[in-house]
């Protein structure tokens, strides 16, 4: 007959847990592939910022200086249905609807016509800053731009430099479209957190 131990249960819990403790050290590694970070250490301590940037986006896809040039599209890619089409982007950012007014920064990147139906993008692109206290630092965006919307919204997924860790949107409109050429002039209001 089973003799009834009362002291058994605590006994197995307790070696149960020393295993557990000794597993979990043992699977520790010197180079581990992620750590925790105190945000200080990055030199996060400042409260962060929401700052509201407004320039012109220059997209040329015509002429000898053009700004925008396709570099890839599918075998259905027609003029009537640029679905499939890859575009590559250097445009101005400027501080007026003027190609000739002051210059802030470029934006870099690239646009594919993601849609059979409609006309719309998906962009990928940075804002390289060159001007004033953004000089040098940059913020990402990504998403889609239906371009025949009166408004769209894009997201702000990070930066550089001043905008390290940057989170926001950018609100667009189109300024000026040329049906003959393809050229555009579109207006950004980009709101965005930082530190």
């Amino acid at each position: 007959m089973a003799e009834n131990h009362p002291k058994l249960p605590y006994t197995a819990a307790f070696l149960l847990t020393l295993f557990s403790l000794i597993s979990s050290f043992a699977a520790v590694e010197p180079n581990t592939f992620s750590r925790h970070l105190s945000p200080s250490s990055l030199g996060l301590k400042k409260q962060e910022k929401l700052s509201h940037l407004h320039f012109y986006f220059h997209d040329i896809v015509t002429g000898e200086n053009a700004t925008a040039v396709r570099v890839a599209k599918a075998k259905t890619t027609t003029e009537t249905s640029p679905f499939g089409a890859v575009v590559v982007i250097d445009d101005p950012l400027t501080v007026s609807p003027d190609i000739g007014s002051k210059m802030v920064g470029k934006a870099q990147g690239i646009y594919a016509l993601t849609s059979k139906t409609e006309a719309s993008l998906l962009m990928a692109y940075n804002f390289a800053f060159m001007e004033g206290k953004y000089n040098g630092s940059s913020l990402s965006v990504m998403g889609r731009n239906p371009v025949f919307s009166a408004v769209r919204e894009m997201p702000v997924i990070g930066g550089s430099g001043a905008f390290r860790f940057a989170r926001g949107y950018a609100e667009v409109r189109t300024h000026a479209f040329d049906l003959k050429t393809g050229n555009a002039v579109v207006e950004y209001n980009v709101y965005v957190f930082h530190y």
